[in-house]
């Protein structure tokens, strides 16, 4: 094709354009949530060697995991320990080949996404000392 009718010719509408289904932001999420949750295992570990250690390390860590941005980054890595959870139920019903159709995934999606805010939830209130 010649340059000029290379000019002529519509560009590819990028990402920004499309809005994207639900099945493929979940499928986005897992992925990112399965990073987020190596990366607060590694925040954990941390805080567990760092008590076995000394006191003045553990000291400093305990500071920060029992603060705000602590308090944070736990309920965020718990939410997304969840989600990950209860999307990777639904990824195991699709390998059996069920629920598959439009209309069910999308059900399955809003589902799982009730069930990871439902029990983020429920586990944050017993952590609280709830019931």
């Amino acid at each position: 094709m010649s340059v000029a009718k290379r000019g002529e010719r519509p560009l590819s509408p990028h990402l920004q354009v499309y809005r994207l289904p639900l099945n493929a932001v979940l499928s986005i999420l897992h992925r990112i949530t399965g990073v987020a949750m190596a990366a607060s295992a590694v925040l954990v570990v941390w805080w567990l060697l760092a008590a076995a250690t000394s006191p003045t390390a553990f000291a400093w860590i305990d500071g920060l995991m029992t603060s705000w941005l602590g308090d944070l980054v736990l309920t965020l890595s718990l939410g997304a320990l969840w989600f990950h959870f209860a999307n990777g139920i639904r990824h195991l019903i699709w390998d059996t080949g069920s629920w598959f159709g439009q209309r069910r995934v999308r059900q399955s999606a809003i589902g799982a996404i009730a069930v990871a805010v439902v029990m983020t939830l429920v586990t944050i209130w017993l952590a609280q000392g709830g019931a």
